[in-house]
């Protein structure tokens, strides 16, 4: 049985919870190096109210994929490109996910419509066109 600190959960992989010593050590890196990527605008840690640095579990794993690309050989101005990149591409994941789901549930409720149609003239004519996976629909005039 593993017993969390505190008796709780574990801390959010977002909650600002490392003082800059322990995310040094935990990530590889040296301090000083933390407060560079900071400076550099690779990371922005969270602050206390005296204004201690605190790192996440997130901002480790951004501090070790950064050691791992510098220790590759990329220098800092391509790991922060790099960095860009992987977060857009995410963003735009997350947004096709969204809409594929959106365009399902349009699909679903036009299924939906057609299946409950009674007379002719209750809907707009519907017909499917087969061409990947496009539909166009269009209305006929009174």
């Amino acid at each position: 049985m593993v017993r969390q600190p505190f008796g709780g959960e574990p801390p959010a992989p977002e909650a600002a919870v490392f003082v800059i010593s322990v995310a040094a050590e935990l990530s590889g890196l040296h301090p000083q190096t933390l407060r560079t990527y900071e400076r550099m605008g690779l990371l922005t840690p969270g602050r206390t109210t005296g204004g201690g640095r605190r790192y996440s579990y997130r901002d480790i794993e951004l501090l070790r994929v950064i050691a791992e690309l510098t220790g590759s050989g990329i220098g800092i101005e391509g790991v922060r490109r790099i960095l860009e990149l992987e977060t857009a591409v995410a963003t735009l994941r997350a947004q096709r996910d969204e809409l594929l789901a959106e365009l399902d549930a349009a699909h679903e409720a036009l299924r939906q419509a057609l299946n409950a149609r009674q007379a002719p003239g209750n809907l707009p004519a519907v017909r499917p066109q087969v061409t990947g996976q496009s539909m166009v629909v269009w209305r006929r005039n009174p």
